[in-house]
Protein backbone atom coordinates (compact mmCIF):
# COMPACT_ATOMS: atom_id res chain seq x y z
CA UNK A 1 0.00 0.00 0.00
CA UNK A 2 1.06 3.37 -1.01
CA UNK A 3 1.91 6.44 1.80
CA UNK A 4 0.54 9.68 0.94
CA UNK A 5 1.59 12.79 2.22
CA UNK A 6 -0.38 15.72 1.37
CA UNK A 7 2.11 18.83 1.71
CA UNK A 8 -0.32 21.59 2.66
CA UNK A 9 -2.43 22.22 5.59
CA UNK A 10 -5.30 23.67 4.15
CA UNK A 11 -8.56 22.58 4.96
CA UNK A 12 -9.82 22.87 1.21
CA UNK A 13 -7.14 21.11 -0.36
CA UNK A 14 -7.06 17.82 2.60
CA UNK A 15 -11.01 17.63 1.98
CA UNK A 16 -10.69 17.05 -1.33
CA UNK A 17 -8.15 14.29 -1.23
CA UNK A 18 -10.20 12.47 1.19
CA UNK A 19 -12.52 11.81 -2.14
CA UNK A 20 -10.05 9.07 -3.37
CA UNK A 21 -10.37 7.16 -0.18
CA UNK A 22 -7.19 6.69 0.68
CA UNK A 23 -5.28 7.05 3.58
CA UNK A 24 -2.71 10.43 3.92
CA UNK A 25 -0.96 12.42 6.38
CA UNK A 26 -0.68 16.44 5.96
CA UNK A 27 2.02 18.53 6.95
CA UNK A 28 3.09 21.92 6.35
CA UNK A 29 6.07 22.74 4.55
CA UNK A 30 8.59 25.07 5.19
CA UNK A 31 8.12 27.31 2.22
CA UNK A 32 9.56 30.79 1.61
CA UNK A 33 7.05 31.78 -1.19
CA UNK A 34 8.18 34.93 -2.47
CA UNK A 35 8.73 34.89 -6.31
CA UNK A 36 11.84 35.28 -7.41
CA UNK A 37 12.67 38.18 -9.70
CA UNK A 38 11.08 38.02 -13.00
CA UNK A 39 9.51 34.86 -12.24
CA UNK A 40 5.90 34.93 -13.91
CA UNK A 41 2.59 33.35 -11.82
CA UNK A 42 3.02 30.39 -14.02
CA UNK A 43 6.55 29.42 -12.77
CA UNK A 44 5.52 30.41 -10.00
CA UNK A 45 3.09 27.67 -9.04
CA UNK A 46 5.52 25.10 -10.49
CA UNK A 47 8.11 25.81 -8.39
CA UNK A 48 6.60 26.56 -5.44
CA UNK A 49 4.43 23.12 -5.60
CA UNK A 50 7.73 21.17 -6.71
CA UNK A 51 9.33 22.71 -3.22
CA UNK A 52 6.18 21.41 -0.76
CA UNK A 53 6.78 18.24 -2.32
CA UNK A 54 10.16 17.69 -1.64
CA UNK A 55 9.82 19.42 1.60
CA UNK A 56 8.47 16.19 2.88
CA UNK A 57 11.83 14.58 2.77
CA UNK A 58 12.89 17.06 5.71
CA UNK A 59 9.57 16.80 7.92
CA UNK A 60 9.45 13.35 7.69
CA UNK A 61 13.13 11.78 9.34
CA UNK A 62 12.18 7.87 8.37
CA UNK A 63 9.50 7.47 5.50
CA UNK A 64 7.77 4.05 4.81
CA UNK A 65 8.67 2.74 1.50
CA UNK A 66 6.43 3.77 -1.34
CA UNK A 67 5.71 6.98 0.32
CA UNK A 68 4.31 9.55 -2.90
CA UNK A 69 4.18 13.01 -1.60
CA UNK A 70 1.72 15.42 -3.11
CA UNK A 71 2.68 19.80 -3.22
CA UNK A 72 0.46 22.01 -4.61
CA UNK A 73 0.64 26.09 -4.94
CA UNK A 74 -2.54 28.44 -6.13
CA UNK A 75 -2.28 31.89 -7.36
CA UNK A 76 -4.84 34.39 -9.04
CA UNK A 77 -3.19 35.87 -11.86
CA UNK A 78 -4.36 39.17 -13.52
CA UNK A 79 -2.78 40.55 -16.28
CA UNK A 80 0.63 38.96 -15.10
CA UNK A 81 -0.02 40.24 -11.43
CA UNK A 82 0.03 37.39 -9.03
CA UNK A 83 -2.77 37.96 -6.45
CA UNK A 84 -2.25 35.37 -3.53
CA UNK A 85 -3.92 35.03 -0.03
CA UNK A 86 -4.86 38.62 1.27
CA UNK A 87 -4.59 37.66 4.52
CA UNK A 88 -6.59 40.66 6.12
CA UNK A 89 -10.05 42.14 5.50
CA UNK A 90 -8.31 44.97 4.08
CA UNK A 91 -6.14 43.46 1.69
CA UNK A 92 -8.94 41.37 0.23
CA UNK A 93 -11.30 44.45 0.04
CA UNK A 94 -8.55 45.65 -2.03
CA UNK A 95 -8.10 42.49 -4.34
CA UNK A 96 -11.95 42.50 -5.02
CA UNK A 97 -12.18 45.87 -5.95
CA UNK A 98 -9.22 45.30 -8.34
CA UNK A 99 -10.86 42.04 -10.04
CA UNK A 100 -14.11 42.86 -10.25
CA UNK A 101 -15.50 42.74 -14.08
CA UNK A 102 -12.02 41.49 -15.35
CA UNK A 103 -11.03 38.27 -16.44
CA UNK A 104 -8.51 36.28 -14.05
CA UNK A 105 -6.38 32.93 -14.63
CA UNK A 106 -6.60 30.93 -11.46
CA UNK A 107 -2.97 29.08 -11.98
CA UNK A 108 -2.69 25.98 -9.88
CA UNK A 109 0.52 24.32 -9.46
CA UNK A 110 0.80 20.23 -8.22
CA UNK A 111 4.08 17.78 -8.01
CA UNK A 112 4.08 14.47 -7.33
CA UNK A 113 7.48 13.57 -5.23
CA UNK A 114 8.75 9.91 -4.87
CA UNK A 115 11.66 10.10 -3.01
CA UNK A 116 12.92 6.35 -4.00
CA UNK A 117 12.85 7.28 -7.09
CA UNK A 118 14.13 10.67 -7.10
CA UNK A 119 11.50 11.36 -9.10
CA UNK A 120 9.07 14.38 -9.56
CA UNK A 121 6.18 15.04 -11.71
CA UNK A 122 4.53 18.88 -12.07
CA UNK A 123 1.82 19.65 -14.16
CA UNK A 124 0.01 22.97 -14.26
CA UNK A 125 -4.01 23.45 -14.21
CA UNK A 126 -5.17 27.16 -15.25
CA UNK A 127 -9.04 28.34 -14.54
CA UNK A 128 -9.90 31.29 -16.34
CA UNK A 129 -12.92 32.89 -14.61
CA UNK A 130 -14.68 36.07 -15.18
CA UNK A 131 -15.63 38.18 -11.87
CA UNK A 132 -18.74 39.56 -12.01
CA UNK A 133 -19.50 44.00 -11.37
CA UNK A 134 -19.16 43.63 -7.87
CA UNK A 135 -20.64 46.36 -5.61
CA UNK A 136 -18.83 47.88 -2.41
CA UNK A 137 -21.65 46.36 -1.08
CA UNK A 138 -21.74 42.73 -2.23
CA UNK A 139 -17.92 42.41 -1.47
CA UNK A 140 -17.98 43.51 2.46
CA UNK A 141 -21.03 40.92 2.66
CA UNK A 142 -19.33 37.97 0.84
CA UNK A 143 -15.79 38.69 2.97
CA UNK A 144 -17.81 38.81 6.52
CA UNK A 145 -19.72 36.00 5.51
CA UNK A 146 -17.16 34.20 4.62
CA UNK A 147 -13.84 35.07 5.38
CA UNK A 148 -11.80 33.88 2.47
CA UNK A 149 -8.55 35.33 3.95
CA UNK A 150 -6.52 32.20 3.25
CA UNK A 151 -7.75 31.87 -0.22
CA UNK A 152 -5.90 33.21 -3.51
CA UNK A 153 -7.70 36.34 -4.58
CA UNK A 154 -9.97 36.17 -2.12
CA UNK A 155 -12.27 33.83 -4.20
CA UNK A 156 -13.85 30.65 -1.84
CA UNK A 157 -15.15 29.26 -4.53
CA UNK A 158 -16.35 25.89 -2.60
CA UNK A 159 -18.65 28.37 -0.37
CA UNK A 160 -20.31 31.68 -1.56
CA UNK A 161 -17.46 32.98 -3.14
CA UNK A 162 -18.88 31.08 -6.38
CA UNK A 163 -21.27 33.76 -6.65
CA UNK A 164 -18.31 36.42 -7.09
CA UNK A 165 -17.93 34.46 -10.56
CA UNK A 166 -19.81 34.75 -14.15
CA UNK A 167 -18.00 32.12 -15.31
CA UNK A 168 -16.03 29.76 -14.90
CA UNK A 169 -13.92 27.00 -17.43
CA UNK A 170 -11.32 24.66 -17.08
CA UNK A 171 -11.36 20.99 -17.33
CA UNK A 172 -11.03 19.87 -13.52
CA UNK A 173 -13.25 21.30 -11.71
CA UNK A 174 -11.64 20.84 -8.26
CA UNK A 175 -8.70 22.86 -9.57
CA UNK A 176 -10.46 26.00 -8.50
CA UNK A 177 -10.56 24.92 -4.98
CA UNK A 178 -6.47 24.16 -4.57
CA UNK A 179 -6.42 20.25 -5.66
CA UNK A 180 -6.64 19.22 -9.09
CA UNK A 181 -8.34 15.80 -8.65
CA UNK A 182 -8.49 14.57 -11.95
CA UNK A 183 -4.84 15.81 -12.54
CA UNK A 184 -3.80 14.14 -9.27
CA UNK A 185 -5.17 10.86 -10.35
CA UNK A 186 -3.46 10.59 -13.58
CA UNK A 187 0.07 12.17 -11.76
CA UNK A 188 -0.63 8.91 -9.48
CA UNK A 189 -1.47 6.46 -12.32
CA UNK A 190 1.99 7.37 -13.43
CA UNK A 191 3.65 5.75 -10.09
CA UNK A 192 1.39 3.14 -10.37
CA UNK A 193 -1.25 4.12 -7.77
CA UNK A 194 -4.49 3.72 -9.38
CA UNK A 195 -7.46 5.30 -7.20
CA UNK A 196 -10.05 3.25 -8.48
CA UNK A 197 -8.12 0.19 -7.55
CA UNK A 198 -6.68 0.83 -4.14
CA UNK A 199 -9.60 2.51 -2.82
CA UNK A 200 -11.23 -0.21 0.01
CA UNK A 201 -14.68 -0.40 0.16
CA UNK A 202 -16.56 1.17 3.09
Amino acid sequence: MVTLLLASTSPYRRDLLTRFGLPFQTFSPEVDETPLPNETPAQLVLRLSEMKARAGEAAFARMPENTLIIGADQVADFEGVVFGKPGSLANAQKQLSVLSGKTVVFRTGLALFNPQARRCRTVRIDVVTEYRDLTDAEINHYLHAAEPFNCAGSARSEDLGITLFERIGNNDPTALIGLPLIALARLLRAENVNPLLCRQSP
